[in-house]
């Protein structure tokens, strides 16, 4: 089917299909057309151009966006949507006073999390996830990284990452899983920590690998939880069964974890509240793609990404949503971007590329997603009318998106 959308105010991220990402200066860059067109059969951007040169062709389906921004639909590189129940007790003991390790440490956290989700069928826990996968996708997602990590058990964890692969069999939204049984050491292995590695690594991987599971491994590498050799063991182990290491890092404190994921090739090192000269040195010399979670600074009241000090070296940033029930329970795309320029101090431009074009390279999946390019997919977002794409992180309570288009389809 084909389908075109005409008399667009303003077509962004207009992108040649070389730029897979964008660094430093040209992150303040967001290439665009006014009073554009836009040409989709069926999954894909076939074309597009200024509205004069609009071509006189029969489709089956025209979308009239005058006054409306037309762009390409968010990248989430970093979420964990897929969970049981929630800790909104939690939420109220921060406010009276405990903190994120305080929680942690009397059961909270992600061993709470875990202890919901094995006790939780896997239809139930399918049942819960896609309605929030539904709500994302309404808020703009077009694609989204979901990681496992609050089983931490065989069974609960590749009962999430089962959930997640059904989630991408039933839905046309881009799903990428990631492997994150290194999220925490369950209670049981608390005087066994090399136990709970060796389960990692000896049983867990097998298994996920024979199922076909994941693309990618993870581990949360901080104070307390796993540390830079620990978390280098077990991306060792996941290389070995082809997943790509993705890690989160420097979230409370900057222990090495950057320099040793650059090491073992991380396509990307996640949330970086805490940032050293020496881990900027580090992201200089690489290909790994920092992310930012500004909503989760936002929630617990932590620092932000230094995303001025980032791309002021020349680095690329992509930012995320970090969807989970402790720290960030919103996977609203369009409230990141806003926290991003209002907390952050980045440019709509840049924080629309990092939502973009840097989030589809966060995820591996840049070639098809991230851009209005022929060729790649038409997930995309048409606004409100509205007097630019400014107003996306100004009017930062206000839902301006009208419609979303996942693979050329308008989600109902």
């Amino acid at each position: 089917m084909k389908t075109l959308i005409i008399n667009i105010k303003q077509l962004i991220q207009i992108r040649d299909a070389s730029v897979l990402k964008v660094a430093g200066k040209d992150m303040a860059s967001l290439p665009l057309l006014e009073n554009a067109y836009l040409l989709i059969d069926n999954e894909t951007i076939t074309d597009f151009g200024l509205m004069e040169d609009c071509p006189s062709i029969e489709v089956e389906k025209t979308i009239n966006a005058s006054g409306k921004i037309v762009l390409p639909a968010w990248c989430d590189s970093h979420t964990h949507l897929v969970y049981a129940g929630n800790r909104v007790q939690e939420f109220v003991d921060r406010i009276n006073g405990l903190t994120y390790e305080e929680i942690a440490n009397n059961g909270g956290g992600i061993l709470n999390s875990a202890k919901k989700l094995n006790e939780t069928t896997e239809t139930e826990l399918y049942n819960q996830s896609k309605s929030r996968l539904e709500e994302i996708i309404k808020h703009g997602t077009g694609a989204v990284e979901i990681k496992s990590g609050y089983g931490l058990t065989i069974e609960g964890e590749l009962k999430m990452l089962r959930v997640i692969k059904k989630l991408s069999e039933n839905y046309p939204i881009k799903i990428r899983a990631t492997f994150l049984g290194a999220h925490a050491f369950p209670k049981e292995f608390k005087d066994n920590l090399q136990g709970y590695i060796d389960l990692i690594i000896n049983e867990m991987l097998p298994k996920i690998a024979f199922e076909n599971l994941a693309h990618y491994i993870d581990v949360f590498c901080e104070k307390g939880y796993f540390s830079v050799s620990q978390m280098e063991e077990i991306l060792v182990a996941g290389k070995k069964y082809g997943l790509v290491p993705k890690i989160h890092v420097n979230q409370f404190n900057s222990i090495e974890g950057i320099s040793a994921g650059i090491k073992h090739k991380a396509l990307s090192v996640d949330h970086l509240e805490i940032v050293s000269e020496s881990d900027i040195e580090a992201l200089k010399n690489s290909e790994t793609m920092p992310v930012a979670l500004p909503s989760c600074s936002y929630f617990l009241g932590i620092p932000y990404t230094p995303a001025r000090e980032l791309i002021n070296v020349g680095l690329p940033i992509a930012l995320a949503s970090d969807y989970n029930p402790g720290s960030t329970p919103s996977g609203n795309m369009n409230f990141v971007i806003s926290t991003a320029c209002i907390k952050m101090k980045m440019t709509p431009e840049e924080a629309i590329n990092g939502a973009t074009i840097n989030g589809a390279f966060a995820m591996g999946i840049s070639e098809s997603h991230g851009s209005i390019t022929k060729g790649k997919k038409a997930n995309l977002i048409i606004t409100k009318e509205i007097s630019s794409y400014y107003e996306l992180p100004y009017s930062f309570g206000s839902n301006l998106i009208e419609s979303v288009l996942i693979q050329g389809k308008i989600v109902s």
